[in-house]
């Protein structure tokens, strides 16, 4: 892994610590989801295994330095399959050079996808009721429902400028790379 990629994955684990900190104190955690956030990002602007590592260590990280996600009940596990499938997708959907709302929407659907089916499978483990399939899709998506329509309007054009400075910052190094020699 290239430093800039290490740089990069450290500093969205990091806001995945403190966003949510920030979100609570005013609470608005769960409505704004803002452990997702950096995910998203990290998937978007560095790739998917960059983005599936930062959705694993920013919950499992988070959890332990501050208690949220709780381990019991098993949200902190819920998240790193749902996160870790935001990142993953979002980042191999850019890759892939599809569209930017797409790739996000894409990996909406996957994320939550995985956190019903592992979630029905995990829950009755830790003697919680298994909860419906679609329940990602259905009472989650309609309390989180703020915190996507904020991921649709913040993230792609924040993704896509952090993208700009990154090419112009390349540009200068190798312009300077350049008059070296």
């Amino acid at each position: 892994m290239k430093a800039y990629k290490m740089v990069g994955c450290s500093l969205f684990v990091a806001l995945g610590i403190l966003l949510p900190i920030f979100f609570h104190m005013f609470g608005v955690g769960k409505v704004f989801l803002p452990m997702h956030i950096p995910v998203f990002l990290a998937g978007l602007l560095l790739g998917s295994r960059e983005g599936l590592l930062v959705g694993i260590l920013a919950p499992l990280l988070s959890s332990l330095l501050t208690g949220m996600p709780p381990i019991v009940p098993p949200m902190a596990q819920l998240m790193v399959f749902e996160l870790g499938t935001y990142g993953y997708v979002s980042g191999k959907m850019r890759t892939k050079g599809i569209n930017i709302y797409v790739s996000l929407a894409i990996a909406m659907i996957a994320g939550r996808t995985v956190a019903g089916i592992v979630g029905w499978g995990l829950l009755p483990l830790f003697g919680l009721p298994r909860f419906p399939l679609l329940f990602p899709f259905t009472t989650s998506l309609v309390a989180g429902l703020p915190g996507l329509m904020l991921q649709f309007l913040l993230l792609p054009p924040l993704a896509i400028a952090m993208e700009r400075a990154n090419m112009h910052i390349e540009r200068r190094e190798h312009k300077k790379l350049e008059q070296r020699s």
